[in-house]
């Protein structure tokens, strides 16, 4: 686990994303960047958070910034899980999950006494200095959007 914590540099990350692009940490200082990882395309808690983060896209975009989600789900698995559901959020594959072992978002869970490496549900606010402004772990998915658009909205003015 990576010990992450507000005012460290955002760990750099080039993942391939949907629609056959390319997401760069570097290529988008200067940019509020709301970078949030998640287990598994197409999965019920996944899905929600997907649909409220882009049903608020707007309002982010109004307030600077910019909603990437992280799964190890394949570029094709993404673009299957964004058309479907009509997702206006950048998705990004980290299918050897370096980046997800880099923000820390690489666990152990736990699940009826079985235990697992997972991905933990996870938000990173990064600011437009590249530096963390804030960081969520073991996030439940309902009133999350609200939480970290307040954020946003609160950085930006």
């Amino acid at each position: 686990m990576s010990d992450l914590k507000t005012g460290d540099l955002a760990p750099h990350f080039r993942l391939a994303t949907d629609g056959g692009g390319e997401v760069d940490l570097g290529e988008l200082l200067g940019k509020t960047i709301v970078l949030y990882f998640y287990p598994k395309d197409d999965t019920p808690g996944c899905t929600t958070q997907a649909i409220e983060f882009s049903q608020a896209s707007a309002d982010f975009a109004k307030a600077g910034a910019l909603i990437i989600g992280v799964s190890k789900d394949s570029v094709k698995k993404h673009d299957k899980f964004k058309a479907k559901h009509e997702l206006a959020v950048i998705l990004a594959s980290d299918e050897s999950g370096a980046v997800i072992e880099a923000y820390g978002s690489w666990v152990l869970k736990k699940l009826y006494g079985r235990e697992y490496m997972g991905i933990d549900r996870s938000t990173f606010l990064i600011g437009a200095d590249g530096r963390l402004v804030q960081i969520w772990h073991k996030v439940k998915v309902k009133g999350h959007v609200e939480t970290v658009l307040a954020a946003v909205q609160a950085l930006a003015e």
